[in-house]
């Protein structure tokens, strides 16, 4: 049987969002748009009552790089506490 080995990015960015519509699809049109392409891009909506997770969902179907994480709101000190057990 043949293994196959999956690739790994070389940089993991992660983005935490909370009811950000108004700038998200800049913030992440600036992040795919980077010269530099080997890395995941991971963005956790954390619990947003506004559109965040529908466009982070439109993104992510669009670019394989974008890991979309929705979450009841815990917060930033969360993330940062955690942030190990998510990337890559």
């Amino acid at each position: 049987m043949k293994e196959t080995k999956t690739h790994r990015p070389v940089i993991s960015v992660v983005m935490s969002v909370y009811n950000a519509e108004s700038y998200l699809e800049e913030a992440i049109k600036s992040i795919t748009s980077q010269t530099f392409k080997d890395f995941e891009f991971i963005i956790i909506d954390d619990g947003s009552s506004d559109s965040s997770l529908e466009i982070i969902q439109k993104f992510s179907s669009k670019d394989n790089r974008i890991v979309c994480i929705s979450r009841k709101n815990k917060g930033i000190i969360f993330l940062i506490k955690n942030i190990k057990d998510i990337a890559t």
